[in-house]
């Protein structure tokens, strides 16, 4: 069920829709990723840094007290514990060793909540190349922490006002610059959306996730697949390395939760599979949050990574097919839910993460389903976030 075509579709979503200044740019890519990600040498050293420097494997944790809240065996799958303090970095250290590979110098980057910022700063630190990231004024002022971290690292960073200064306003600025440096800058996407291959990298950079799953549930359960794999998505990273191992096996039912902001009936939400309509956005044909004429709308959600109006266009295609079954998750259920995960396992997720957490609620299980569900990310940066809207968790709120 997971195919590409060459032309970069899955379905009728993705393709390369792009200005003609990068048709050079994004036609050597297209030619360049595949030989160079499929060689013994880049398996190598990829799999080289993901043990010694990203840290891999990371845990399956099973967490008891949520599994006997929900009637079913929960284990938690802790990208959290990477270096950098998510899953971004599986892709950050592929894409760089990539770049180099292809001669580029410059490395520029989108982000939202700022992991993927953090995680390109970090990578482009270890491998010397000039980093710049561009990133919404709204997501600078809700994500200092993570603004302070890259520019420790030696990025530049750019506080983008356009539009609701958030992540498709980050994303847009990126290609302007990219538009404006085509030779030496290599563009590194964050998530499964923007023009082919980036979609297709960003899956693959990202299915060590459920690679580990196979391996580590066989050990602790004695087969190699859950009943339900969850995951939060916005532009769809974390949520394609979660089940990309699993998309052809019908045993495994795949729940995505979305950020539904303040509900998908009201102008502030950012659930496109549930809001969007089919349009182009970043370079790609997929599902757009979009008015009447065409317009983009602007994504609303208390979670700085999930703030996007379009959706990867994996997704988009998977969605449309049955595959998967996606939830609107409000901000009020995202908060309640990652009080729930700290005070029940001692462990703070990403307000991105939390989403999926509150994902349970949602659903019905049996006493004998196995149930992985991804933490994305840790909740460090979103500290500030939780105790402005610690009201929202009751009684997880009384301190």
């Amino acid at each position: 069920m997971y195919k590409i075509d060459d032309k970069g579709f899955f379905g009728k979503y993705g393709g390369a829709y792009i200005p003609e200044i990068l048709y050079k740019c994004v036609h050597d890519l297209q030619e360049q990723y595949l030989p160079i990600i499929e060689s013994d040498e880049f398996k190598k050293e990829y799999h080289a840094l993901l043990k010694d420097y990203v840290g891999r494997p990371t845990p399956l944790y099973h967490a008891k007290k949520m599994s006997e809240k929900y009637g079913c065996t929960i284990y938690l799958k802790r990208e959290d514990l990477n270096h950098t303090g998510a899953h971004k970095i599986n892709n950050t250290i592929g894409q760089v060793l990539l770049a180099k590979k292809m001669g580029k110098k410059r490395i520029i980057a989108e982000t939202g909540a700022g992991q993927h910022g953090v995680a390109t700063a970090t990578v482009c630190a270890l491998m010397d190349l000039e980093c710049e990231i561009f990133m919404g004024k709204t997501d600078v002022e809700r994500q200092h922490m993570n603004v302070e971290r890259m520019k420790m690292l030696g990025a530049k960073v750019h506080p983008v006002t356009t539009g609701n200064m958030t992540l498709s306003d980050a994303c847009s600025e990126a290609i302007r610059d990219w538009c404006c440096h085509p030779e030496n800058t290599y563009y590194m996407v964050g998530s499964t959306m923007g023009p082919h291959p980036y979609p297709d990298i960003v899956a693959k950079m990202q299915s060590v996730i459920s690679e580990e799953i196979k391996w580590q549930l066989k050990e602790k359960t004695g087969r190699d697949y859950p009943d339900y794999l969850i995951a939060c998505i916005g532009g769809g990273s974390n949520a394609a390395g979660t089940i990309y191992h699993y998309i052809d096996n019908p045993n495994v039912k795949i729940v995505l939760a979305e950020a539904g902001g303040h509900g998908i009936d009201t102008d502030y939400t950012a659930a496109t599979i549930h809001c969007g309509q089919e349009g182009i956005i970043h370079g790609a044909r997929t599902l757009v949050m979009q008015d009447d004429d065409g317009q983009i709308k602007e994504a609303f959600t208390i979670s700085a990574g999930l703030d996007y109006p379009g959706i990867g266009p994996m997704h988009a295609d998977l969605s449309d097919k049955g595959r998967e079954k996606v939830l609107a998750i409000n901000d009020d259920e995202a908060i309640y839910a990652g009080y729930e995960l700290t005070r029940m396992e001692g462990i703070i997720p990403a307000i991105e993460s939390a989403h999926a957490v509150a994902a349970l609620k949602k659903l019905n299980f049996k006493k004998d389903d196995i149930v992985v569900l991804t933490v994305s990310g840790r909740g460090d940066k979103d500290i500030e976030t939780y105790l402005k809207n610690k009201g929202m968790a009751r009684e997880y709120g009384n301190f």
